[in-house]
């Protein structure tokens, strides 16, 4: 019995490949460099899985990807549980990120919302503030990225797929090359 699809495998791969061919993820990367360059922070958030992933990626840039560096500033607003629940019952669900945004966003800041669905109200009304605000807007996400588009981001990286455990394995993927694409801009590669 084998284990692994070799068909799972090979969409994969060619998810991989139209995700390295697009400008968004190359926009994105540069996008936070520039804001972490300038002294500004990065926010990341989502839902479910997305929470972890930006918990992730926001403990990669406070301590380190690839190698020893200085600290960057990175908040990940799925994380403080009480924030969360507090704004999700005094006012609605929908404004958990929003609010966080609005309370710690600066202009210069970037600010990263995942979403494997594309219409997430909490992530879209967060990015929206944001834009708002005048941070940096990325937003990771499916195939499905109307919502997102339309809101006028500055960058969007989409994987071709309505899978949720594709859109998720292509979404960490892209956020290590975030990460790396930090580090290697502001401290000069690898070790």
């Amino acid at each position: 019995m084998t284990l692994i699809d070799a068909e799972r495998v090979r969409q994969r791969a060619r998810l991989l490949a139209a995700l390295n061919e697009g400008e968004g993820l190359r926009r994105a990367g540069d996008l936070l460099a520039a804001a972490l360059a300038r002294g500004g922070k990065a926010l990341a958030f989502g839902n479910g899985g997305s929470a972890t992933q930006s918990s992730h990626f926001a403990a990669e840039l406070v301590n380190k990807f690839l190698f020893r560096r200085p600290a960057l500033p990175a908040l990940a607003l799925s994380s403080d549980v009480a924030c969360l629940t507090s704004i999700a019952n005094d006012e609605e669900y929908r404004f958990v990120f929003s609010r966080q945004v609005e309370a710690f966003g600066r202009p210069g800041d970037a600010a990263l919302g995942l979403t494997t669905g594309g219409a997430s109200a909490n992530v879209l009304l967060g990015l929206a503030k944001a834009r708002e605000l005048g941070l940096a807007t990325i937003a990771l996400c499916g195939r499905r990225d109307r919502a997102l588009r339309d809101l006028g981001l500055d960058a969007v990286v989409a994987v071709d797929s309505d899978e949720t455990p594709a859109i998720q394995e292509l979404h960490l993927f892209a956020l290590h090359v975030l990460a790396e694409t930090v580090e290697s801009k502001l401290f000069g590669g690898n070790p």
